[in-house]
């Protein structure tokens, strides 16, 4: 016995008229007033020395470091000098893990100095850099960069992010402050850029990089990623040292598919540095540019 075809239902034709007309409205929607599409991958990023948790007067407080992190409203930020289990400066914390915990944020670590402990059986005393998140870090890493002759190991720390479907690198250095004329940090900021090249995703990075915008160092640091504050901020930008701030030496940078929208300053005095703060928006998912 053969069965009788099921018969079609009818067409809605309202109905699907409503539905096309609905999605012309929403992928062609107009942009805000401030040129922002509903469409955009926005996103609040920033740079904050940190100082141990301690202020310009070598006061620690890191509950005070975590409110004013929470004050800016981040997404992410790339912390610099930032104690694990370090010494008594610190009360033998792990900032890292602290913040990470008192923000509700993800968290990678990155070790640039790692000692024996004070005592046996203790931590280890860990001292560099971290990258505080609202979204899930992924693939962290840390780079050493080429050491100073008397100075300190520095690193590159990184993590990638997924937001919305954009995908970027999040970096975060802390440049020597020894050198004069910048070789040094030449030479360091010379392999943060091979990194970065080799990587074939948009990035930020973010960094107390010890150089103002007028040393010979600068044109390093903009070779491969664009000056955030001289593109979307105000004024000086100045973040050292909060009292009477007379340099900008902390940065956001970015590379060129990601376009800048704000910077500022933001008033704290947690540290003996001043944060950066900058909105930026990624490239499209959907952008074959990316």
């Amino acid at each position: 016995m053969t069965k009788n075809p099921a018969r079609p239902a009818p067409l809605n034709i309202a109905g699907a008229a409503l539905a096309a007309s609905a999605l012309l409205l929403s992928t062609s929607a107009p942009a805000a007033a401030d040129g922002r599409h509903p469409s955009d991958r926005t996103i609040t990023v920033a740079s904050f020395n940190i100082h141990h948790g301690a202020d310009s007067e070598d006061v620690l407080d890191l509950d005070r470091i975590a409110a004013d992190i929470e004050s800016m409203d981040v997404d992410v930020i790339g912390l610099q000098e930032v104690d694990r289990h370090w010494g008594e400066r610190s009360d033998f914390q792990d900032q890292a893990a602290e913040l990470a915990g008192m923000l509700g944020m993800d968290h990678c670590y990155a070790a640039n100095l790692d000692e024996d402990p004070a005592e046996p059986g203790q931590e280890r005393r860990q001292y560099g850099t971290t990258i505080l998140s609202k979204h899930r870090l992924q693939d962290c890493q840390n780079t050493p960069l080429p050491k100073v002759e008397g100075g300190e190991q520095r690193g590159l720390a990184q993590a990638d992010l997924t937001v919305r479907g954009s995908k970027f690198t999040f970096y975060n250095t802390h440049l020597t402050h020894r050198g004069d004329q910048g070789e040094d940090r030449m030479q360091q900021f010379d392999a943060v850029n091979e990194i970065v090249a080799g990587s074939g995703r948009p990035g930020v990075l973010v960094g107390d990089l010890n150089a103002t915008p007028d040393s010979p160092e600068y044109a390093t640091f903009t070779s491969l990623f664009n000056d955030v504050w001289t593109e979307a901020g105000t004024g000086d930008g100045f973040t050292f040292a909060p009292e009477d701030p007379d340099r900008r030496i902390d940065y956001v940078l970015a590379t060129p598919e990601i376009s800048p929208l704000t910077a500022e300053v933001p008033e704290v005095y947690s540290s003996d540095h001043l944060p950066v703060v900058a909105e930026v928006t990624l490239p499209h998912p959907g952008d074959r540019n990316r």
